[in-house]
């Protein structure tokens, strides 16, 4: 059971879709903190979230697709 658990974590690691989801999360981190600066405190993970997605998601993505896929 243990060889399939991790198997299947490395599975997950080279996925595709768990390295976009990993990208895009680092962006709204990124935003986070951009926003959090400008406004002289933390503004949560959530107003971040909500704000990127709104504000920059679909730019975000169609760069990304654009670039060339690096493995």
């Amino acid at each position: 059971m243990e060889d399939s658990a991790k198997n299947g974590g490395e599975l997950l690691k080279e996925s595709l879709l768990y390295k976009e989801f990993l990208a895009e999360r680092e962006e709204i981190l990124r935003h986070k903190w951009i926003e959090s600066e400008k406004a002289g405190h933390d503004i949560g993970f959530e107003k971040a979230l909500l704000d990127w997605i709104v504000k920059h998601r679909s730019s975000w993505r169609a760069q990304r697709q654009k670039q060339p896929a690096t493995t």
